[in-house]
């Protein structure tokens, strides 16, 4: 039986985790910068693009009467933002001829969207990027940089944003 992979298919996979901030976009462009647009569109790398939108009730963040009146907003609201970062990876990627992306945008809380996005597109790499936050907040909220470390089956890569410089 003749072998019908395509090259596309033979390239190691990174999966990069996006959200409507600054630092995963800083994340995106750096990958896009050192490892897929100079070789662009011969790319060593299939890209794929997560961005995990928040249920409706996580981000609500209250139960009780009237909850439930209100989550059909917050949906429309989360759909809307989800599509535009959507939108936003690819006109990134495009801007530096990497157009053989895929942009996925699963609901769920991002540290078990992206180590699952992991596992069903067997990718070899995950990049993020690092919010930044203090040890108390982290500590609240919980890092999606220190979840995947952990638990996702593949090389992380944690991309920082370089703190800009305040004039004081």
């Amino acid at each position: 039986m003749a072998n019908t992979e395509t090259e596309t298919e033979k390239k190691p996979v990174m999966i990069v985790g996006i959200d409507d901030s600054d630092h995963s976009f800083y994340a995106l462009e750096w990958t896009l910068d050192h490892f897929l647009a100079p070789s662009a569109p011969n790319t060593p790398f299939k890209l794929i693009v997560v961005h995990s939108k928040p249920s409706p009730t996580s981000a609500v963040g209250f139960a009780g009467p009237g909850a439930a009146d209100v989550y059909p907003f917050v949906d429309s609201d989360l759909k809307k933002i989800a599509a535009r970062v959507a939108e936003k990876a690819k006109e990134l990627c495009h801007s530096k001829s990497v157009d053989d992306v895929l942009v996925e945008v699963v609901e769920g809380d991002a540290r078990n969207v992206l180590c699952e996005a992991v596992d069903r597109h067997h990718a070899t790499m995950l990049v993020v990027g690092s919010h930044g936050y203090g040890a108390i907040k982290r500590a609240v909220l919980g890092s999606v940089s220190d979840y995947v470390t952990h638990h996702a089956h593949c090389t992380v890569m944690i991309v920082k944003k370089p703190k800009t410089k305040h004039s004081g």
